[in-house]
């Protein structure tokens, strides 16, 4: 008989038993993530502004077997957004996927550009956080909160001034979310992707040059897919990242090691 130390038994990556909230899930990169939610076992609500795109993504899910339904919201009504939240919630794992971008140099930025893409892509992303947490720290949830930043908010970029000081203030916002919330078992990180092939960002990787500019800062030579993301999803939703927190996993193929 051995007389070594019991072994260590790894963390589970299953969801068995969580509910998840994935906005702009009707699509893309929260396409992709609601559905690997869903397959690790977690129960998911599927938001964006078009609801027949989340009823068909949710209407897959419970197809495959697993636990979904879409609900039509646009986040940047926070009154709307809190109801649905008190209604819905609480949940275990929030993923803030809602963002957008009006590629432009610094010459060209109007203020209603600035606007409306800082108010979709910190705002409405600070808020529901806020609401989420809410539910989780009065139902003693020691849930997950994952922030859809990019590796732009690490680096710099042609065009996208306004995009990178979002992406920038979303990584901040989500360290100080981690101090906050971890006195309640609450952890917060960002997921950081590269360009990933998306309804989104099929007109810029239609061009040639741009495509060709975005592969050569990519160490892997490749453009990201959407189940690039989809693993990393699942290990800072899970028991699997238990102890991670306040960080920022980089899904961008080296872009920043450089």
């Amino acid at each position: 008989m051995s007389d070594a130390s019991p072994l260590p038994k790894t963390p589970s990556f299953r969801l068995d038993g969580r509910r998840a909230l994935v906005t702009g899930a009707g699509r893309g990169i929260g396409k992709a993530i609601a559905v690997a939610l869903a397959d690790a076992g977690a129960d998911v609500t599927l938001v964006s502004r078009t609801l027949t795109e989340v009823e068909a993504v949710a209407a897959g899910i419970r197809e495959n077997g697993g636990k979904a339904a879409g609900r039509a919201l646009d986040v940047m009504d926070q009154d709307r957004t809190k109801a649905m939240i008190s209604a819905e919630g609480p949940f275990d794992i929030l993923v803030n996927n809602a963002g957008g971008n009006r590629p432009q140099e610094l010459g060209d930025i109007t203020s209603e550009d600035y606007d409306a893409v800082t108010n979709l892509n910190v705002r409405s992303v600070i808020f529901l956080c806020q609401s989420v947490a809410k539910g989780m720290i009065a139902d003693n949830i020691k849930g997950s909160i994952i922030n859809i930043s990019s590796q732009m908010g690490h680096v710099g970029g042609p065009k996208r001034v306004v995009y990178c000081a979002t992406k920038h203030a979303i990584e901040g916002a989500t360290k100080a979310m981690a101090w906050e919330l971890g006195a309640h078992g609450i952890r917060a990180n960002t997921l950081c992707p590269t360009f990933i092939e998306t309804p989104m960002t099929a007109h810029m990787l239609e061009d040639t040059e741009f495509r060709n500019f975005v592969t050569s800062k990519i160490a892997l030579g490749r453009i990201g897919q959407v189940e690039d993301v989809m693993g990393a999803a699942i290990f800072l939703a899970s028991d699997a990242s238990a102890l991670v927190t306040g960080s920022s996993l980089m899904v961008d193929g080296g872009w920043t090691a450089a």
